[in-house]
């Protein structure tokens, strides 16, 4: 691998996105291969990385995750790689509270080894510009500063100023360019950040213009230069760790698990999908926009996150998938949801202001209702109460929740195997549960426990053997 670095800033709003985008774009228009990641969890931004590189862009957190899981993760992925690029998530040292390294990108980085490209914005800074890196590069001794990027220059004297005060201050340090003001290259954002790369495909002309920038205005061979140690012992020579699973769980044969993979349902980490692979799952993509049915002999149906309210009604008029997913919930097929996921089983949306209702599948014998301002942000990490499709009562799940509705009014009888907590305080019992239909508004990482794929694979292989279908 040519080079690794992870691209971050001292806050939110600095340019991390576009510049992560622009890199990767002139990078891979130079012929290389460039394996993207992301810190945290974060959905949005994997689909752009995807979109610019043509691989699959993986989430990396370190509160989420074990260290060794987050390492193994990151050789893994780029081990075929020319360049490894991670875009870190708000600022660098911003993670779980006042911690400098739980769940930040700053963590990331010390686990992984990358150095930090920082991305500075320095619109109305010179010297000041200086200071504030100075602050960075000293803060954490495990967290090495390659160089900086200077975003929202505006001219080539401004330009000139910071080199000088850069090179003054921190000699150390590496500028690895300076990118002028360029209003017409932002990406539309609504109310859970960017809009995705499914609704807001970035057309060839942008991604030329985001290569072009990059080429014009940036270090790209210093910034190939940027080294990681050694590998662990694990990847030398190309060689990977073995699969987490094969086989499935308890000698299960490959069974088949649909996946809703469309513009309703597009928060999914691809970890937790190669974790259901290697565990002996064959992950079979299916749209409940679209299709009119459920994909045939399928042992199992996953309902990742997304954004239901925005095609409620395209949902809601698909009457045979509906139906398909009730009628699976119904049979005791394992039913996994998450968040939109867990939307779609309810009844549907209330009505609001202009919007009609919606009705969706009807598992959960209550309606969701959008709200005007986030219900609910941050990470999670759920105790099983009870034994579920996903594992036996007392194992702790980790993951996080982000969503702008809310349910209330779930009867008393429908079993929660879930109790929740945000950094010690408890939030009560989650996790509804309908025969094999588990449904939550937790987004799980399945790396954070290794028995959840397993488990799920496990309770869909047992479903698989009970069916007297000619499969």
């Amino acid at each position: 691998m040519t080079g690794a670095f992870l691209i971050s800033a001292p806050q939110s709003g600095c340019g991390k996105t576009t510049v992560s985008l622009a890199i990767m774009a002139a990078l891979r228009r130079r012929g290389l291969a460039v394996a993207p990641f992301k810190c945290g969890p974060d959905f949005i931004d994997p689909g752009y990385h995807t979109l610019v590189t043509g691989r699959p862009s993986i989430n990396l957190d370190g509160w989420m995750c074990p260290e060794t899981f987050v390492r193994e993760t990151f050789y893994r992925h780029c081990a075929a790689a020319d360049v490894a690029v991670i875009e870190g998530a708000m600022g660098l040292f911003d993670g779980l509270g006042a911690s400098a390294m739980e769940g930040s990108s700053a963590q990331v980085a010390a686990i992984t080894g990358t150095a930090v490209v920082l991305v500075v914005n320095a619109r109305g800074m010179a010297a000041s510009a200086a200071a504030l890196v100075k602050g960075f590069a000293g803060f954490e001794p495990r967290v090495r500063l390659a160089g900086v990027i200077f975003n929202n220059v505006g001219s080539a004297h401004h330009g000139e100023l910071l080199r000088q005060v850069l090179a003054a201050a921190l000699p150390e340090v590496a500028l690895f360019g300076c990118l002028p003001m360029d209003e017409s290259l932002a990406i539309p954002s609504r109310h859970l950040g960017l809009v995705t790369a499914a609704d807001n495909p970035l057309s060839p002309e942008y991604l030329e213009r985001l290569a072009d920038l990059a080429e014009q205005h940036l270090d790209l061979a210093g910034l190939l230069g940027v080294q990681i140690p050694p590998s662990p012992p694990f990847v030398k020579g190309g060689t990977l760790p073995p699969p987490f699973m094969k086989g499935g769980a308890g000698g299960i044969s490959a069974v088949r698990i649909a996946v809703a993979r469309d513009s309703a349902f597009c928060f999914v980490y691809e970890d937790n999908l190669r974790l259901l692979r290697e565990a002996g799952a064959e992950i079979v993509p299916f749209s409940p926009l679209n299709d009119p049915d459920l994909p045939p002999a399928i042992a199992g149906v996953y309902l990742p996150g997304g954004y239901p309210e925005l095609y409620a009604g395209q949902l809601a008029a698909n009457g045979g998938m509906k139906t398909a997913i009730r009628e699976a919930v119904q049979s005791d097929m394992p039913v996994y949801a998450e968040c939109g996921g867990l939307i779609y089983l309810t009844q549907g949306l209330e009505a609001a202001g202009p919007e009609p209702a919606a009705d969706f599948v009807g598992i959960f014998p209550l309606r969701a209702r959008m709200l005007a301002r986030r219900k609910s942000l941050g990470y999670r990490q759920a105790a099983l109460a009870t034994g579920s499709i996903i594992g036996e009562a007392g194992e702790t799940l980790r993951g996080h929740e982000f969503h702008y509705s809310e349910i209330d009014g779930m009867p008393d009888g429908i079993a929660r195997c879930y109790r929740v907590t945000r950094q010690g305080t408890d939030l009560g019992a989650e996790g509804y549960c309908i025969r094999n239909c588990l449904a939550s508004y937790l987004h799980l990482h399945f790396g954070s426990n290794p028995g959840i794929a397993p488990a799920f694979v496990a309770a869909c292989g047992k479903f698989k053997k009970t069916m007297q279908q000619g499969w």
